[in-house]
């Protein structure tokens, strides 16, 4: 069921009990489960947090921490799955579960006893009578008494009588309908209102919100716009939202404080700044030099074609007509001169229609911390997205969840720059594969959708092994394939993308990627990629919350690819 008041019928039921917190790897999911770490210590709450990767780990962190625990919250997991069914727990063990995946799934929606859903979106939910029976009844035996198989069937019947006839007939019509209805509300996977928003409206709420909290739930929502979560309509709202409270907070964060030491305490301490100001898409161009950042970063890449020699004179052309050397422009953004570093914005901004690139100013935040830092949103979200697929022999994915979960943390500034590099190293690889792909026309078009495989061997595959990273690469592809295409339909294709897993158990990797021109980032792949895997029996494997990564057999590849071009054509 949904929790109707968050502050009593949520964050009330988890005082002074034991809490089991159970965190999807992903950056809204980190961010909220920070602010509700905070809210959590102020009111002297025990907690077990346990990072999760797929309803696998789910399954095994809830078997291995369920001792005596009454209480579990799932961030951005649980939701779109049956939890009681999957996790099988006692009947007094409550699940409140805060999760922006959609569809949830309905069992959880009207179960009233242990599921609570900790949101008030409840568009396009099916009714209860639609898909659930309270009277269903046993079916008749049908089997046959060996007297011959017609006078069974008379005798069969004789028996049923026309009542019993009409009933199963109603039944089986009703069953049509419900298949129908659940059809049509689980096609698409989408996503809601980030977490970080609904946990940092909770400490509003508490009066123990401040500015550490906004920032964390301002990162959450802009890692929902740049991984292509939500329309920009909806980030327009929620940034128009937050606005007011950064006024707010920074009126009151200004008010005259008279304790003894103050000055000294500011001086230590410094406070945190956050601006509300008109943003650049140049992925980590604070950090990075103009042409690193304008070559790697998606958007302006892909409408200037970078990859090729004319984009690249394009690109020197377009720096040249700003007044930008080509010597500063090679160097670091903060090295460059004052002058240039003030007046860039501006120029990028009047540039940018010329050169058709009328989106490349979005509306964003930044944060100041002392004489040093200063961050944009965007700079942390690629941080903790490097982070978080920083996987190796040596580095678990609990080690990154943790280091991510350190990136938010004013004092420990490095952990932030060294994601930053990372996130460099990351973007640079990613433009390189888009690269050698179109180069090579490794994006084919199988009809209905266009679809790119990485081989094992290939220089870095290894970074595209995991799910954020792969999702990254086949977006700039497709927006960079169509670009590129001649083909008038290439605007209403999308891409599916495929890495190497574990070369050991011969698996890999498939990521879904609708397409450029919906204005809505619905997802059909979810539901096609059962389907397909169902049709030739493929060893498919979705254990990941968000239904469009799935983990495949590579000998089922070729047929899996096979069977999903005849099933969307």
């Amino acid at each position: 069921m949904f929790v109707g008041d968050i502050k009593k019928d949520f964050y009330g039921e988890l005082i002074g009990k034991r809490i089991l917190l159970l965190v999807n790897h992903d950056v809204d999911a980190i961010c909220a489960c920070r602010i509700l770490h905070c809210l959590l210590r102020a009111d002297s709450v025990v907690y077990t947090l346990v990072p999760i990767e797929g309803i696998k780990d789910l399954e095994t962190a809830y078997k291995e921490n369920s001792d005596q625990v009454k209480c579990v919250v799932l961030i951005n997991c649980g939701g779109n799955i049956d939890i009681v069914e999957a996790l099988q727990p006692e009947e007094d063990v409550k699940f409140f579960i805060l999760d922006s995946h959609r569809p949830f799934d309905v069992c959880n929606v009207y179960n009233n006893t242990q599921v609570f859903l900790v949101s008030n979106e409840e568009d396009g939910i099916p009714e209860f009578d639609q898909i659930f029976r309270d009277d269903e009844s046993e079916e008749e035996n049908e089997e046959s008494d060996g007297s011959g198989e017609e006078e069974s069937r008379q005798a069969k019947r004789r028996r049923l009588g026309e009542e019993a006839i009409l009933k199963r007939r109603e039944r089986r019509l009703w069953e049509e309908n419900r298949n129908r209805i659940m059809f049509e509300y689980t096609q698409f996977s989408y996503y809601g209102r980030s977490s970080a928003v609904e946990m940092f409206e909770l400490a509003w709420k508490l009066s123990k919100d401040d500015n550490e909290m906004l920032w964390w739930c301002i990162v959450g929502v802009t890692e929902q716009l740049l991984m292509g979560k939500i329309e920009n309509q909806q980030y327009v709202l929620e940034t128009g939202n937050l606005q007011n409270h950064v006024a707010r907070l920074s009126q009151h964060q200004n008010m005259p404080d008279d304790d003894f030491g103050n000055d000294e305490i500011q001086r230590l301490c410094p406070k945190l700044k956050i601006t509300y100001t008109k943003d650049l898409l140049l992925a980590l161009y604070r950090h990075w030099t103009v042409e690193s950042s304008l070559r790697y970063s998606v958007y302006p890449s892909c409408k200037l074609r970078l990859w090729t020699l004319k984009g690249e004179k394009k690109m020197n052309e377009l720096l040249v007509e700003m007044g930008l050397p080509l010597a500063q422009s090679r160097q670091k953004f903060s090295s460059m001169d004052l002058d240039l570093r003030q007046e860039f914005h501006s120029k990028m901004e009047k540039m940018g229609e010329k050169y058709e690139m009328d989106g490349i100013v979005y509306a964003s935040f930044t944060l100041q911390h002392g004489f040093r830092g200063r961050y944009c949103a965007a700079d942390v979200v690629y941080a903790m997205l490097a982070l978080l697929e920083h996987t190796g022999k040596d580095r678990l994915p609990a080690d990154c969840f943790m280091d991510a979960l350190d990136c938010l943390s004013r004092n420990k500034r490095d952990v932030l720059e060294d994601g930053i590099e990372k996130a460099k190293k990351l973007l640079m690889c990613i433009f390189r594969h888009v690269q050698s792909m179109l180069e090579m026309r490794l994006v084919i078009s199988a009809g209905p959708f266009l679809y790119m495989v990485l081989q094992e061997g290939s220089i870095d595959v290894k970074m595209f092994s995991r799910p954020h990273s792969l999702a990254l690469l086949a977006q700039f592809a497709l927006q960079a394939y169509v670009a590129v295409s001649r083909n008038k339909k290439a605007h209403g294709l999308p891409m599916v993308a495929s890495a190497p897993l574990d070369p050991s158990e011969g698996t890999c990797l498939v990521v879904g990627v609708p397409p450029v021109s919906e204005d809505s980032p619905k997802n059909f792949f979810g539901k096609a990629f059962e389907q397909a895997a169902i049709k030739i029996r493929a060893r498919m494997t979705m254990d990941c919350f968000d239904t469009s990564i799935v983990q495949l057999k590579t000998d089922d590849r070729a047929k899996f690819f096979d069977a999903l071009t005849t099933l969307l054509s």
